[in-house]
């Protein structure tokens, strides 16, 4: 969704909310990442003097495998998100603020970079998975083996 910032920028206390859906379809080209339900994004973008900050939660399932035993399960995240938007950057070596490009900025590519940043490196279907066995393979959380010993 792009949203034009242009009356924002220019007068002070204005707001805009926004809330809205994006479909996992959206997403289905980022490997390692399978979206359960669509991403829901629901925030505002204001002018407190002079300053624009977009503040956003997000809302989705993601489906993951476990690192540990495999198994495929679905964990439901809810985000939030806060940012400086700027209209221009004097340098290109920028990771402090969204810069609006034109006076408008594409809310489902900063959401995407916002959550992708968010999740974790390893996931677990819970905080106590004890894995495959390394000689059987055998799921450890279900069943036991004499391979432990």
């Amino acid at each position: 969704m792009k949203i034009n910032l242009k009356q924002i920028f220019n007068i002070v206390g204005e707001k805009k909310d926004f809330s809205y859906e994006i479909a996992p379809e959206e997403f289905g080209d980022i490997k390692g990442f399978s979206f359960g339900s669509d991403v829901s994004l629901s925030g505002k973008l204001y002018n407190r003097a002079g300053v624009v900050y977009l503040d956003y939660t997000a809302v989705f399932k993601l489906l993951h495998t476990c690192d540990r035993c495999l198994k495929e399960f679905s964990r439901e995240y809810d985000l939030s998100f806060d940012h400086i938007v700027v209209p221009s950057v004097s340098n290109d070596d920028n990771d402090d603020y969204i810069v609006a490009d034109g006076e408008s900025i594409e809310l489902n590519e900063v959401a995407l970079n916002d959550i992708l940043l968010s999740l974790p490196t390893k996931v677990l279907c819970r905080e106590d998975c004890k894995g495959l066995c390394m000689v059987c393979g055998c799921d450890l959380n279900e069943s036991q083996c004499d391979h432990l010993n």
